[in-house]
């Protein structure tokens, strides 16, 4: 039988990297979805309801496909930190981070068109940061990479430099658990295997 196709509702390039890596090709098909409309106290909802829209708002395009939508968020210290809006926000967020842990929250919403299915996941990944220079902070910041994802690191490019140790899941920190996939594809009654190149 025909596999369905994978679509990716989201414009990440870590993401869509991690797809490829294990063999998915995904068709990118970014939500757009304005996350202001969704507000939400508990990080772990508030990923959830965000991977959601985002995975609704683009399979009505799609008739036979999985749609799998994500959201990350960081919490450091009870506070929520998404994408940092300017280079000054990501300094400012860092100055505090820096030697602290943060939990990394991500979303995972997968709706099988076909079987007319939606798996809600979330995975929880600790991340301890190090004890960092302002002047390395500001040299990072500059570098462009933090204001492109939640928490202002990314631990697969020159943040992972930055960071001491994770506790949990790695690929989840990246913006999509890999072992979450694999369970919920599995539930969904697939072969990972299936979708290899």
């Amino acid at each position: 039988m025909k596999l369905p196709s994978f679509v990716l509702a989201s414009a990440s390039v870590a993401r869509r990297r991690l797809l490829q890596g294990v063999g998915i090709e995904p068709i990118i098909r970014p939500s757009n979805f304005d996350e202001s409309q969704i507000k939400n106290a508990d990080p772990l909802e508030l990923v959830k309801a965000l991977a959601k829209s985002k995975a609704t708002l683009v399979a009505p395009e799609f008739e036979d496909a999985l749609i799998l939508g994500c959201d990350s968020l960081l919490v450091v210290e009870g506070k929520i930190y998404g994408k940092p809006e300017t280079p000054e926000v990501a300094i400012a967020r860092w100055l505090r981070m820096r030697a602290q842990q943060g939990t990394l929250y991500t979303g995972h919403c997968l709706i099988d068109r076909r079987q007319q299915r939606t798996l809600l996941r979330s995975g929880i990944t600790q991340v301890y940061f190090g004890d960092i220079t302002t002047a390395t902070i500001e040299a990072y910041v500059n570098s462009g990479e933090p204001l492109n994802c939640a928490g202002a690191f990314a631990l697969e490019g020159k943040g992972g430099l930055l960071i001491d140790r994770i506790e949990g899941c790695h690929s989840n920190v990246i913006g999509l658990s890999l072992p979450l996939l694999r369970a919920m594809l599995t539930d969904l009654g697939y072969k990972i295997s299936d979708f290899w190149d």
